[in-house]
């Protein structure tokens, strides 16, 4: 009678052991093992962590094992069980390995396949086809499109994080729960005492100090103390947590009416405006789209304000990108002054204060929740519902969209709901955040979503007239790296152009991201199909680009540069000045946020860049879907290249006052999960 020798290792995670009974069939080409109770007498089996083996006898030779069943029974009463992967050992002394990563919580029968990848077209069994329509119609019910808002992309059916699927939840809900992590923050940060004078204003910069100084930081700390300068200003657009605005100006717009004898003192070649335009010297940011959003009025006692400034900036002759000109809101007239480096210092500092505040906004509704957050949870839906897990794409992808699924749904809860925490602080709260986001909707696309060609439609790709950006560079480097992975993979399964169109699931995927994800919106440029293994390379990788590197670069220096208030306003409480020359420090400080909503603010920042317990990196892929050599071969392949990037950032900001380490690999988790 031949012998299989079972091994099932059960999740290192809370709660993933169970007293439950478990059992197990195996089915072959000639046959099906009996129902076989995987049990150790005086045993404690399948415990938290656990690698459990068992003997398993069949009464006649079931040929080639296609398939293998597990069954979970209660014990006393349900207690879920976290399967990791089973390995079976057959009579010739082949070790078959079925990946699993799945809560089992029911007693319904789960049905796994052996782990080596396979397209739909290369599956010649009825049974394994049967498997792959069945898996994508069960998980079709469970992974459902809803309208959260009008005009925002389509997100997950649930109302709230206990209503996912197990298998996309926290391992622990606590530990994505925003109230608790602002209140953990803000203890953590010591200003609880500031919160009883809510509504109060601050009596000077210093005083903003009292609540900074708890936790030591080398960036934010710099900034504290170089925050006011125009270098400080302008690196930020550069290398700060929302360097993606700066775009080179090739004219200055028609609204914006700064001429040459305005800024003739600040331009250091001695050469007129239009000619260091010319040159390549003069750089725009330009915030229109918040033009007309609703400033937060959820507080009837304290009236807060929005601008839609435009700002620009100069590389001057040590190339250091430093601000112009600043117009706080878009229509010109003389309600609207241009303010200039030789303006007073007041004048100048609040101009530079505004457009840090609109960029505050632009950076947490646009660039960081749209374009990564809400994108990645597009990406993640379509895929579960799409791509059976024996699919090589569902294998490459799904460590890029763990937890993000969650943490989109415990921020739609909490965070950015109406009356969410959003709402305490932030000047596009009470509404405003979601009519940007749905502008925004209207203006992205793929293209821009490729980070080579979104340096290059703003003009940023020359190194030697831009030497400072960071971002551009490291970004490339973790592009090219995540480029090559993402060949290494594809090239093992689709031989030619012809595989990646007759792959069915592969195109419902890339369909059902642009039909419903997307809602059909034919502007953004989003393909409805794959015909090429080019096209399949760029769209891959720009998906685990965007939950990875993108994501990073932009959520982890969240309390670098925000946490000192002034650089960071999350609400003004004064108008913008309609004259030059009767701002005040006092006006600055009464224009600033309240002690209460700068608690607020900075405890939000702080819980923001911070990593999850237990975080995987990028290129570090514990959960081996993946079974076949050549693909760990190429795994390792990526992490040499992600090890190498991570050095070279090392080296080169040894020593710097401002590092610049967020597209550092190793500080790249694989996902959005925070």
């Amino acid at each position: 009678m031949p012998s299989y020798t079972i091994t099932v290792a059960t999740g290192s995670q809370w709660f993933a052991g169970t007293d439950d009974y478990i059992y197990f069939t195996l089915v072959g080409t000639k046959g099906c093992s009996e129902k076989n109770l995987l049990d150790k007498p005086l045993y404690n089996d399948f415990e938290r962590g656990s690698i459990d083996s068992y003997d398993v006898t069949a009464s006649e030779d079931l040929g080639e094992i296609q398939l293998i069943k597990i069954e979970k029974h209660k014990y006393w009463y349900e207690d879920s069980w976290y399967c990791r992967h089973i390995t079976v050992k057959t009579p010739a002394g082949d070790h078959l390995e079925f990946p699993c990563y799945r809560w089992i919580t029911t007693d319904k029968e789960v049905v796994l396949r052996e782990g080596k990848a396979k397209l739909a077209q290369h599956d010649i069994t009825h049974i394994h086809k049967q498997h792959r329509l069945k898996e994508l119609q069960e998980r079709q019910k469970l992974y459902r499109w809803k309208e959260w808002h009008p005009g925002f992309p389509s997100s997950i059916d649930a109302h709230c994080h206990g209503d996912l699927p197990p298998d996309i939840q926290f391992d622990s809900e606590k530990g994505v729960d925003f109230i608790l992590n602002y209140t953990k923050a803000m203890e953590n940060l010591f200003v609880n005492s500031f919160m009883h004078m809510f509504q109060s204003s601050w009596s000077d910069f210093a005083d903003f100090e009292k609540i900074f100084v708890r936790i030591s930081n080398t960036i934010s700390e710099y900034v504290m103390q170089h925050w006011q300068e125009d270098f400080m200003f302008g690196y930020q657009f550069l290398n700060g947590c929302n360097p993606v605005l700066i775009t080179k100006c090739k004219e200055i717009p028609s609204n914006f009416p700064v001429t040459n004898e305005m800024v003739k003192y600040s331009l250091e070649r001695k050469v007129s405006l239009e000619e260091e335009i010319e040159l390549g010297n003069i750089f725009i940011v330009d915030y229109k789209i918040l033009d007309g959003i609703s400033a937060n009025a959820t507080d009837p006692c304290t009236i807060q304000y929005l601008a839609s400034p435009i700002c620009l900036l100069y590389n001057n002759i040590e190339n250091k990108i430093v601000p112009l000109a600043i117009q706080i809101n878009q229509n010109p007239g003389p309600k609207n002054p241009i303010f200039l480096p030789t303006d007073s210092h007041h004048d100048w500092l609040l101009a530079k204060i505004w457009v840090r505040s609109s960029d505050f906004h632009i950076h947490q509704t646009v660039s960081h929740l749209l374009r990564t957050h809400l994108l990645s949870e597009v990406f993640g839906i379509a895929m579960y519902r799409q791509l059976p897990a024996v699919h090589p794409i569902f294998k490459l992808l799904v460590p890029h969209v763990r937890f993000t699924i969650a943490i989109n749904t415990k921020a739609r809860e909490q965070l950015i709901c109406e009356c969410g925490l959003f709402d305490k602080a932030n000047a596009t709260g009470g509404g405003g955040h979601v009519q940007l986001l749905v502008r925004a909707m209207k203006e992205f696309t793929y293209q821009s979503l490729l980070f080579p060609e979104a340096i290059k439609m703003r003009g940023m790709e020359n190194k030697e007239e831009i030497p400072y950006y960071f971002f551009r560079d490291d970004g490339m480097k973790v592009w090219e790296a995540v480029t090559h992975f993402v060949t290494d993979v594809t090239n093992i399964y689709y031989d030619s152009d012809e595989t990646v169109c007759e792959d069915d699931e592969l195109q419902g995927f890339v369909k059902d991201v642009f039909v419903y994800g997307l809602l059909d919106n034919e502007a953004l440029g989003f393909p409805k199909c794959l015909k090429t293994k080019e096209k399949l390379v760029e769209y891959l990788t720009l998906v685990i680009f965007t939950a990875s590197g993108q994501h990073a670069a932009v959520n982890f220096g969240q309390y670098d540069w925000c946490s000192w208030i002034p650089n960071s306003p999350p609400t003004m409480r004064c108008p913008a000045p309609t004259e030059k020359g009767v701002v005040t420090i006092q006006y600055i400080i009464e224009s600033l946020p309240d002690r209460g909503r700068s608690c607020w603010h900075l405890g939000a920042v702080w819980a923001l860049s911070q990593f999850q317990d237990n975080e995987l990196f990028l290129g570090h892929y514990p959960d081996e879907h993946f079974v076949e050599k050549p693909i760990k071969e190429a795994m390792v392949k990526f992490r040499k290249c992600l090890d190498d990037i991570s050095s070279f950032i090392q080296d080169r900001d040894k020593n710097k006052k401002l590092p610049y380490f967020y597209f550092s690999p190793d500080k790249i988790p694989n996902s959005v999960a925070v």
